[in-house]
Parts: C-alpha cells; structure tokens; sequence
C-alpha cells in the first residue's frame, strides 16, 4: 500500500514542500530502502524509526518498503523525517486509518521510546504551511512553539509517536498550541551588570557609539590595550531599540534554520549580539557549507556583530565582509546551489594601535619596528576600512580617572536617545524599505541630506585634504543626518557636519 505525508525541507532559510512517500507489500525480503538524496542523519533513521515503532506498540512491515522523498533532486538533511516516515509506515502497513492526512505539515525527529525531539527550521515550515493551505502543521512541543509565531496557521503539539497516531485517527483530540505572547526579556545579574555607568571615562567614545547606534553605522575603536574598548563593546546591545515585529521574526527565521532555538526561549523579543574569535574561518563568517546555511554575519542580522581585536582575523575572511556590510544580504554559491541570506548587521570593531598596543601611548614605549606597524596596518584593506562610518580612538586612561567614584551615564539614558532618534528616522522613511540612516539610497541621501554652500564647501575642503573617497562623501552624511536626528534638528547644521568629518580623519592619519 501507497502512503503519502507531507513534509518538508530547509533550503537556507526558507522551507521547501517534501512529499515522503511510503510503499509496502513489495516481493523480496523484509527491508527498508531509502531513496530521495538522503543525508548520513536521514539514511539513520530506519533504525530510530523501527525501534520507535516498536516501543509505541506498532509492529514492522513484514515486506520490502521503500521510502522516497520527493523531489528526489533536493538534498535532504537533518532528522526532521523521523515522523513523517514512521506515520507513513503505519497508514502504508493499514494500521493508521486517518483521513485527509494531506492537510497536514509534519516534522519531527524520535526517540528510540517514540518520544519526539525538536527540530530546526520551525518558523519556516509554519510560513510554508500557510502559504500552501495546509490545515495545520504536527510538530514537536519546542519548534511548535516558535512555528506559532506566525499567524494564520494551526500547530499542534506532538510529544510522542503514538500521541500523533492517536491524534490522527480521532482517538484522542489535541488543543492548538497557544501563540506565547512576544516580550522583552528581563535582564539577568550578569546582563544587567553590562551598563555603560560602569565605563569611566572614553566620553568621546561613549558619543560615537550613541552616534552609530542611532543610526545603525559600523564603528572602529583604536586604543592601547586595557583603554576599555572590548567593555563598550559589550554594552552596545543595551542601547539598542528593541526590534519590531517584523525584524524580530527575520531574526527568528535565520536562528531557527541554524537551529538556534532548539533550546527554547524563542519569545524573548531582542536583538542578537555575535563576537565570534578571529580564528573564524571564512565559511564561518560568511555562511556555506555543502549545504548552504547561514553564518555570523546572518546571525547578528537586525543586531551588532562584534570584531575583536581587528587585524587577526584572517585578512580573507574580512574580506569578505565588503559586499555584505554594503548591500544587507549575501549570495552563497555552492554545488548544492545557491541561497541569498539577509545580513543587515551593525559592524562594531576594536584593535590596538600597533601589534604591541603602545604606538602614541604617552606612558608606555611602542616596541614595534616601521615593517612590522605596516604589515599589521596593512591586514585591514583600505576597501574594508571605508566601509565603517566611525572611526573613534580610545586613549588610555588616567589613574584619577580610574580612581574617580561618579559613575558615568547609564545605558537607560543612552537607549531613550537612540530610540527617539530611530522614531524621527522611521518616520521620515516611511513607505520604504530603509529602516535607519545607514541604508539611505543615494535618492534618499540627496532628498534627506541636503547641504548649503557653506556646508558644501566645507565637506569638499574636508575631503580634499583628508584624500577621502566617494564612498566616504556619502557615509559623512548620512552620519551627519544621524547627529542631526539625535540633536532633533530637520536640517543638519554645521556641527553636526563637522563631527561627521571627524569621525573620519583616521583613516588617513592611521592607516596610510
């Protein structure tokens, strides 16, 4: 007997529909054959779901039993078929009658007791549900959970194989499960502790960051080691406005295809935070793989991706970082076949002066040799360098500063600022895909960032004399129109310009 169950299967971040069909009562020895370009974790899954079947109650197919997963020309991975295989086992050998078995979506993998297991891609497979009509989707507890988060689709809870058996003959009826409604998470001990009242000091880098955060720029910190730079990085995310909807089901969808919400918790609404080592590898990065899924630079989508300690990455995998950090998305091409990712992220990066730490340092001897400052200068390329919008230094502070009491000002006071200012920006922008000043179009830049005389020949002797690109020309002002936002002014001042272009003058002043 034929059965088909409807499945599916994850191609970067979206689902694809997968027909798992099951046929028995074929001639020959009792033997299951698995066709339909299985992964090693699918090719596995006759023994879960034989041991499975039989810890349920269920008996074996006395028969050959082939199972294909259409469409045989997609590779499938992951243990996400355990289920659908084992409910086609049992409508193919009669001893499942269910009806319309079609309107259904299911995912799952199983316990060698039958129990199931969460699977990655959740979200996913709940937007293909809807898309193609299904009547509702059979998931396990923890990705129905997070599959909920969209609307319009019915998700019930699966905890074992027998509850779905049961369930889809009508022996028992299932509740849908309940959308948790979305909320910001409460910050622990060890999150709160991350204020900025706790950076002494650093009151110029205490502003750029406000600056870039407002506007959503990548920002460069250079200072002597123990200046603080790693410490505001790591408050950055305080500041930052909590996402809307929109952007918080984004971030969703990338985690979850990764299979970063397998351990739950998928409800706190917040925006990600990556620091990965620089001994990243490009792939790591990027994303890829043979079957191409989503990397750091996905993964901080809608959020801050954190580069310590700059020139150790691996010059190839920064790189790679150009297109991505210009567009928002990044194209993977593999033999596999080829997936656009989104990667809309806020670059925050820290390095030392030179490989000692010390060049400039009035209190400490720089150690290093001219060859080795430029061989150490020269792993971050000029291509990458104009692509950040703030460069800041970081000096190293003062024993008084150290030693003083009064605490600096606190995240809480920062975040009101920056989300005042990502209010005006949203407002200005509506009706467009922008959703904060670093991703003005150039029609955009001329509409929103219009200079006087004045101001413009003020920003053209700037450029003149720092030597700075067109790209930079169009950074200064869309950083400028950011200044102007958080100083609640329409139109940007000579100020505003002129913080702008300092935030520039590094990159010739310590780069070239």
């Amino acid at each position: 007997m034929l059965a088909t169950i409807c499945s599916a299967a994850l191609v970067g971040i979206d689902a694809v529909p997968v027909q798992v069909e099951v046929n028995t009562g074929e001639t020959g020895e009792p033997k299951l054959f698995l066709v339909g370009l299985p992964d090693a974790a699918v090719k596995e899954s006759d023994d879960r779901v034989f041991s499975a079947l039989s810890n349920s109650g269920f008996r074996m197919p006395r028969t050959r039993t082939t199972i294909n997963l259409a469409p045989g020309g997609l590779r499938k991975e992951g243990a996400l078929y355990d289920l659908p295989i084992a409910l086609g086992i049992l409508v193919a050998t009669e001893q499942l009658q269910a009806d319309r078995l079609d309107d259904y979506l299911v995912a799952g993998e199983l316990s060698l007791s039958g129990a199931t297991r969460p699977v990655k891609g959740g979200l996913a497979m709940a937007v293909l549900a809807r898309a193609t009509g299904k009547r509702a989707l059979l998931l396990p507890r923890i990705t129905a959970e997070e599959a909920t988060l969209v609307e319009g689709v019915t998700v019930y809870a699966i905890d074992s194989l027998d509850q779905a058996a049961r369930f889809l003959c009508g022996e028992i009826k299932l509740t849908p499960q309940r959308a948790t409604p979305l909320t910001q998470r409460t910050p622990d001990a060890a999150e709160a502790a991350l204020d900025f009242a706790e950076i002494k000091g650093q009151h110029a880098v205490r502003r750029a960051v406000e600056v870039a955060v407002a506007g959503g720029h990548n920002l460069l910190m250079i200072g002597p080691p123990g200046s603080g730079k790693s410490m505001i990085a790591k408050r950055v995310p305080g500041i930052m406005p909590q996402p809307s909807l929109d952007e918080y089901l984004e971030i969703l969808r990338i985690h979850s295809a990764a299979g970063q919400t397998l351990n739950g918790g998928v409800h706190f609404r917040e925006r990600p935070a990556r620091a990965p080592h620089h001994t990243i590898s490009d792939v790591g990065l990027l994303g890829g793989g043979a079957i191409p899924g989503p990397g750091e630079i996905s993964l901080a989508h809608h959020g801050v991706l954190f580069l310590d300690e700059l020139p150790e990455f691996k010059r190839s995998a920064l790189e790679v970082l150009r297109q991505p950090l210009e567009d928002g998305h990044v194209t993977i091409s593999r033999s596999a076949g080829k997936i656009t990712l989104p990667c809309n992220f806020m670059l925050v990066a820290a390095m030392n002066p030179c490989p000692c730490g010390y060049l400039g340092d009035p209190k400490h001897e720089c150690r290093c040799a001219p060859a080795q400052i430029q061989r150490y200068r020269a792993r971050i390329s000029g291509p990458l360098l104009d692509r950040i919008d703030l460069h800041i230094e970081a000096p190293a502070l003062s024993i008084a500063e150290l030693r003083a009491d009064k605490p600096g000002e606190p995240s809480t006071a920062m975040r009101t600022r920056v989300e005042a200012s990502r209010v005006r920006q949203h407002a200005r922008f509506t009706g467009s895909r922008t959703m904060a000043n670093a991703r003005m179009t150039q029609t955009q830049i001329k509409k929103h960032c219009p200079l006087d005389s004045e101001l413009g020949d003020l920003l053209q002797h700037a450029m003149e004399q720092l030597h700075l690109s067109a790209r930079a020309y169009d950074r200064i002002l869309k950083v400028s129109r950011t200044i102007a936002d958080l100083a609640d002014s329409e139109r940007i001042q000579s100020a505003h310009l002129l913080e702008a272009i300092q935030y520039r003058s590094l990159d010739r002043n310590v780069f070239y």
